[in-house]
This record gives C-alpha cells, sequence and structure tokens, in this order.
C-alpha cells in the first residue's frame, strides 16, 4: 500500500486529494501547524482514516524527522499562505512560507530519500500581467503580488531541484478552482455565502472587490485528480490544469444570486477595499499538456460549480437555523 504525505491536508485541496488518495488505496499521512485551536473542519470526516502529525514548512528539520518516520512515496506540498490579498500586507510570512518552504522541503527530500515522488502546487497568479491567452507551460510569467512572486519561486526551484539532482517532482500550474470548502476570504465562496445569508433574511448585501476581473474558474475535486496523475508518469513535468473558458466576477454573481431566485444588482456593492494595488485583469488556460499527456480533463462545467456551491450553503444555513 503506498503512503503519501499531503503538506496543507486542512485546507480545500488538501482535504479533496485525501479523500481521493484513500479511494485509491493509499495511506494518507497529513502535516499541519501545531496550535492551540487546529483547524480540521475540513477532514473532520477523515480524522479516523488519516495520519496527523505536526510540522512546518518553516521548520527543516520537522520535515526531515516526519519523512524519515513515515517514508512516504509521494509528497504533496499543498501548505502555503495562499490568499493573494493578505500576501500584499505579510509579504516576508508569504516568502518564508510559500516560496522557501518549498525549498525546504525539496530539501528534506533530497537529504532522506532522492526517490520520493513530489508534486508542487504552483498557480496561475504566477501570470499575472499576462503576455498571451491563454496561458499554457510555455508562457512567460509576470507576477502582480507578492503571492504570485513567491509561487513563481517555489516553481523554478521544483524545476532547479528535479534538473540538479534529478528527483522526480512535478509541478502542476493550477488556475482557480472552487469549491464548498473554499475559504470565506476568496471571492467565490464570500458571494455563494453571502447569497444564502441574503436569500435567508441573514444580510442584505455583499462587499466585492472587480466586477471585471476575470478567471478560469474548475472545481477543486477534478483539479487534485491532476495532481495524482502528474506523480503517475514515467518522468516528471509541469502542467497547466485549467477549463479554457474564462468568467468575470460579474458573470458569477449573476449566476450565484438567480440560482436563489434574487437580482444581484440589488445586493452586490463595489468596495474598493477589495481591489488589489496591481491587479490581475484576465487569466485563461491552455491545459492540453494535461489532456494528452495525462489524459485529464475537467467534469464539473462553471455553471454547475457555482450552483453547487450557492446550495451547499443554502442548505448548511438552513441546517444550522431550523425555523428558516
Amino acid at each position: 500500500m503506498p503512503t503519501a504525505l499531503i503538506t496543507g491536508i486542512t485546507g480545500q485541496d488538501g482535504s479533496y486529494l485525501a479523500e481521493f488518495l484513500l479511494s485509491k488505496g493509499y495511506d494518507v499521512v497529513g502535516v499541519h501547524r501545531r496550535s492551540s485551536t487546529v483547524p480540521f473542519e475540513r477532514i473532520a470526516h477523515l480524522v479516523d482514516k488519516v495520519t496527523l502529525v505536526p510540522a512546518d514548512l518553516l521548520d527543516e528539520s520537522s520535515l526531515i524527522r516526519v519523512l524519515r518516520e513515515y517514508k512516504p512515496d509521494e509528497v504533496y506540498n499543498l501548505a502555503a499562505q495562499s490568499f493573494v490579498m493578505t500576501s500584499f500586507a505579510q509579504p516576508v510570512l508569504t516568502g518564508e512560507v510559500t516560496a522557501l518552504g518549498v525549498i525546504r522541503l525539496l530539501d528534506a527530500i533530497l537529504m532522506v530519500d532522492p526517490s520520493i515522488r513530489f508534486y508542487q502546487a504552483s498557480s496561475s497568479e504566477m501570470f499575472g500581467k499576462v503576455v498571451q491567452s491563454p496561458q499554457s507551460e510555455t508562457t512567460p510569467f509576470h507576477p502582480r503580488s507578492p503571492y504570485g512572486v513567491a509561487k513563481v519561486y517555489g516553481h523554478w526551484a521544483t524545476v532547479n531541484y528535479r534538473e540538479s539532482y534529478h528527483l522526480h517532482a512535478s509541478s502542476g500550474i493550477l488556475f482557480n478552482h472552487e469549491s464548498p470548502r473554499r475559504g470565506l476570504e476568496f471571492v467565490t465562496r464570500k458571494v455563494s455565502d453571502a447569497v444564502a445569508r441574503i436569500k435567508l433574511g441573514l444580510a442584505d448585501h455583499v462587499a466585492v472587490g472587480n466586477l471585471d476581473a476575470q478567471r478560469d474558474w474548475g472545481y477543486a475535486p477534478d483539479y487534485v485528480r491532476a495532481m495524482w496523475m502528474m506523480l503517475q508518469q514515467a518522468d516528471p513535468g509541469d502542467y497547466v490544469v485549467a477549463t479554457g473558458e474564462t468568467h468575470s466576477v460579474r458573470e458569477y454573481c449573476q449566476i450565484a444570486f438567480e440560482r436563489a431566485g434574487l437580482d444581484w444588482e440589488r445586493h452586490v456593492r463595489v468596495d474598493k477595499r477589495y481591489f488589489r494595488p496591481a491587479e490581475v485583469d484576465l487569466l485563461i488556460g491552455d491545459a492540453t499538456r494535461a489532456r494528452l499527456s495525462l489524459g485529464w480533463k475537467p467534469e464539473v462545467s462553471f455553471e454547475e460549480l457555482v450552483r453547487l456551491m450557492v446550495d451547499t450553503d443554502l442548505a448548511a444555513l438552513r441546517d444550522s437555523s431550523p425555523n428558516r
């Protein structure tokens, strides 16, 4: 039975990846940061099926210890300071975790067992101010946030360790991928949660930033499947994972509010506080390589994703408010 180690198992992608790997017969080891209140909400249904161990991307010795103890066949690095707006407020922390954390983990693998297969969660935010559309594996990077800059560092570190030390190290350049487990600070979940609250009379409006920003949005469980596929290949590489469609925040709002029978224009307010200092206006991915080499394709459409998120938030709120 193969063993996989996941950093960031308590996040959206980590929870779905853990479910997927368990379904494939893996022993799953999840790394989490030690704290007084551990956020196990997304993996509460998995805690008796996975092994949870404390370690930190800021502490290489803790990573070495975990690798030596659990001897994973595969390592999926999903841990990061992953919220773009926070990276402007905390750029040094973002760099320490999201950039240098990758080097610490790669170095630990090199020291403990170079045969371990490694997945790095790269990001479409690396493209930033895009120079061509759609974006593929060969599109130049021009990140527009400390988060994007840190992800570029982690991406090239993965390439460097692959070329220098012949590690089976792959990067998934994942475009935006959402789900009902997305954090409330992200605009997609912020809107779906607001739709549910407004529908049930618990709120009146939601404040968002740039309605014209366009993203390539997919469904997170589809994307974790691509992560696993990368590590099953004979040779490592880098892959764009995307739907090939782009939609605006405005369009997301329209579909989300329509799902609940509401007029989005009555409830959505633009607030300049949510605009980025340097905006990324358009992202759309070309996943041709993933489709041809991995046999991967998305299964859930944009419209299905938006409706799923609204339906889930509505059901959750109704369950917590039995009189509604």
